[in-house]
């Protein structure tokens, strides 16, 4: 079973940057599309940004804010989040998406990392 293993995550606080990592054991990386999911304490698990051969996708909430960029020799895809609010607290999930998806359906990710908790204090 392949695996997507994130990293990175914890405490900022508001104003502050984080980047997380997710390293990935999946075959043939580069043709993948990858991506990030969140889900905040109450509330659904929501689309928050994707890269592909193509490009970058963002959620409006993060645009302009976070940037998700990919290191096809390590196999491994970054999200720098800068200017952090606490409306970022959730849970991020790695996805990746064999048909080089990008977009915010999460059915057609078919790999998902365990999830990790990134926390922004006010």
């Amino acid at each position: 079973q392949a695996q997507l293993v994130e990293s990175g995550g914890g405490l900022a606080q508001a104003g502050a940057s984080l980047r997380i990592s997710c390293e990935t054991s999946l075959p043939s990386f580069k043709t993948k599309a990858m991506g990030w999911f969140r889900q905040a304490p109450g509330k659904e698990r929501e689309f928050t940004a994707a890269i592909s051969w193509a490009g970058t996708y963002y959620a409006d909430s993060v645009k302009g804010r976070f940037t998700i960029s990919r290191n096809n020799a390590k196999n491994t895809v970054y999200l720098q989040m800068n200017y952090l609010e606490p409306g970022d607290t959730a849970v991020y999930f790695c996805v990746a998406s064999s048909l080089s998806y990008t977009g915010p359906n999460e059915a057609n990710y078919d790999y998902w990392g365990q999830g990790m908790q990134v926390t922004v204090s006010s």
